[in-house]
């Protein structure tokens, strides 16, 4: 038998018939399904801004962190992107949280036999505890989860930035020495020769604060 040869317009043709079966979910059992997998990936995965949140207000969240802890260097830029990113998502599962409790509460006040409004209240959100226990605890699990990489994550970036800035000092000590060597013999001096990434004015900066700390501790100690 001949093999039956596949043209291009053929094979255009059977990628339209199955896009066609492969659409997505169309029931809405299917469509929550959907939802709720994209609201799994939000929580553990790597989606972290989701269709529903507000771009500007998660980058104006980040910005916040990237001002506050000042990084340097890939690590600690990545360490504060971690740390942002893990917030937004504890934000989340409490506005989760919450939603899904008003909602329940809102559905279930109608089935409530009674006209005092706080036990209305109380008894529709205790049968909302009742029905979604499982995805409240879900929450939870999630949240302390989160709560624990946060610590974890904040914990390393302080040690590394306590690291980074122990060795910029000493190499600042260093710089200032070789500077004030220079200046002894007239001589200028470029910080970048040593490997400093310094200025000449962070130096010199360095130096007179070394110095006003010299006379203060001098004149501290002929006190009586």
């Amino acid at each position: 038998m001949t093999p039956t040869l596949t043209t291009d317009t053929d094979r255009a043709a059977i990628n339209r018939a199955n896009a066609q079966h492969s659409t997505g979910p169309r029931t809405e059992a299917g469509k929550q399904r959907s939802a709720l997998n994209a609201l799994r990936h939000g929580l553990t995965g790597q989606t972290i801004v989701l269709p529903s949140d507000d771009l500007i207000a998660y980058e104006r969240h980040c910005k916040g962190f990237f001002l506050e802890y000042q990084p340097k260097a890939d690590t600690e830029k990545f360490l504060v992107q971690t740390i942002a990113d893990t917030t937004w998502r504890l934000y989340r599962i409490s506005g989760l949280e919450n939603n899904l409790l008003t909602l329940g509460i809102t559905e279930h006040e109608a089935s409530v036999d009674t006209d005092h409004p706080q036990v209305l209240s109380g008894l529709a959100m205790a049968k909302t505890y009742r029905e979604q226990s499982h995805i409240l605890a879900n929450l939870s699990l999630h949240g302390q989860r989160l709560a624990r990489l946060f610590k974890e994550t904040l914990k390393q970036l302080r040690e590394i930035q306590a690291e980074r800035r122990n060795l910029e000092k000493e190499q600042l000590r260093n710089a200032a020495v070789i500077m004030e060597l220079h200046k002894d013999k007239g001589l200028p001096y470029d910080p970048a020769q040593d490997g400093f990434v310094f200025s000449p004015a962070e130096i010199d900066t360095c130096i007179q604060r070394t110095d006003r700390l010299k006379q203060a501790r001098r004149a501290d100690s002929h006190r009586p």
